[in-house]
């Protein structure tokens, strides 16, 4: 029999006292802060933590905070508002006074407070559902929550226990997340290797200082024209090889999203994904008649090459049937290649590659949002093979992403059967017989 159930059946074997969360521990207030104050008062150096709404979180020196109201004792922080979770914070901290926390004299009780909550956190989050837009929970929903109150030496082996257990699944998902990263890595590495026709000549580019860089050059331009003579590369521009480049319509000019007879997909950065187009809940819609407009500016055809020219730069996909229910927003480009030139896939993986990205990041201009221009993009100087080797290296390339995809789907699957299996012995460990009194 093991300790904690040794402890149970002595401690408690009728069962646990189950109280409101307002009659066991004390409630904290927070500091009222606003966001530009926290910005103006960040400091990296700072010994006090302060913590806001969704994932904002920053440190300060105590004396730059406008009526700080510190707390220094273990706590579990509600986050009420955007994001609905709890934190469990030892060192001195405050938050924004939208927040709450609770404590009590005993640290192993808080701990103990902060897995119930963690434990119950789809009713917290499926009770903010009802308050609006923006997430949010009243303070009346954690004060008149009831937990279970078993005895403190119960509490402790509990706390022991998830502490282990916590520490042991965080550390094996990490491991797991790590290895998807190392096998991304080790992808798009085989993958610049088969697409980087011109390597020697960029390595001596950018190894050479600026003074060297024109002879640098001429000694890629010379591997081009080896790769041109000997093996049949041509250097192209992309506007060379290609019917045509257009972009979609900007919504605040021309329609509205999301109407009530909105019933097609509008295309954005969101929904390119490891080279396909993937349509999910959080995908903007548009009605009929905006679709038409998009249509008379970007008419899309299998064998397009998506390619995000605004914001994040460099994400891309093929279309592969039909797109009759939906098109692209203005940023994200449709590129059209002359199909007895250049292959849509070979041209895809090739806008992928370090080398052509990096070309492409050159050509970029813009403040916050920054942007390639179509014009700039149709500039862009690529080397490409015949048609028949490009299709040999798509096979290549295809077998690669396949590969690839499997190990991570498996190491997804595996980090989700974990993360079951850890919520499934926190819930057995924190479900109790309630007492009759």
């Amino acid at each position: 029999m093991s300790k904690l159930q040794d402890l149970i059946n002595k401690l408690c074997p009728n069962g646990v006292e189950y109280k409101y969360i307002k009659d066991t521990f004390k409630r904290l207030k927070g500091t009222p802060i606003t966001a530009g104050k926290m910005k103006e008062i960040e400091n990296v150096d700072g010994e006090i933590r302060i913590f806001a709404g969704g994932k904002t979180i920053i440190n300060a020196k105590e004396e730059d905070i406008p009526k700080a109201n510190i707390t220094r004792v273990p706590a579990v922080l509600v986050q009420s508002r955007g994001i609905i979770d709890f934190i469990y914070y030892e060192k001195p901290f405050t938050f924004k006074n939208e927040m709450w926390a609770y404590t009590t004299e005993d640290k192993v009780s808080v701990k103990f407070l902060y897995y119930v909550l963690k434990n119950n956190l789809s009713y917290f989050r499926d009770a903010s559902s009802g308050m609006g837009s923006m997430p949010q929970i009243s303070l009346r929903i954690t004060e008149d929550f009831m937990i279970p109150v078993p005895p403190l030496e119960v509490q402790r082996e509990i706390v022991r226990i998830l502490d282990s257990f916590t520490k042991y699944t965080t550390e094996l998902i990490t491991n797991l997340i790590t290895e998807i990263e190392v096998q991304k890595k080790q992808y798009e590495y085989y993958q610049d290797l088969v697409l980087t026709f011109v390597e020697t000549g960029n390595t001596i580019l950018s190894e050479q200082s600026r003074a060297e860089q024109s002879r640098a050059e001429q000694s890629r331009a010379g591997i081009i024209k080896i790769l041109q003579y000997v093996f049949g590369w041509i250097e192209v521009e992309l506007g060379d090889i290609i019917d045509s480049l257009t972009t979609g319509l900007n919504p605040r000019q021309f329609f509205k999203l999301n109407t009530d007879d909105a019933q097609n997909y509008y295309v954005t950065i969101r929904e390119l994904h490891n080279n396909t187009i993937i349509f999910s809940d959080k995908t903007d819609r548009i009605n009929d008649e905006a679709l038409t407009l998009c249509n008379n500016r970007s008419n899309l055809e299998i064998g397009d090459v998506l390619f995000s020219g605004t914001g994040t730069i460099g994400e891309t996909a093929v279309i592969m049937e039909k797109p009759d229910n939906w098109n692209i927003k203005e940023g994200v480009y449709a590129i059209k290649p002359k199909k007895n030139i250049v292959n849509s896939k070979f041209l895809m993986y090739l806008l992928r590659t370090q080398e052509t990205h990096s070309n492409i990041m050159k050509k970029v201009t813009g403040g916050t949002v920054k942007s390639i221009s179509m014009k700039e993009m149709k500039k862009l100087k690529i080397v490409i093979p015949s048609i028949t080797e490009q299709e040999y290296i798509v096979s290549i390339l295809e077998h690669f992403d396949a590969l690839c995809n499997d190990i991570t789907t498996s190491f997804l699957i595996e980090i989700e059967a974990r993360k079951k299996q850890y919520e499934y012995y926190r819930d057995k460990l924190l479900t109790f017989k309630e007492l009759n009194i």
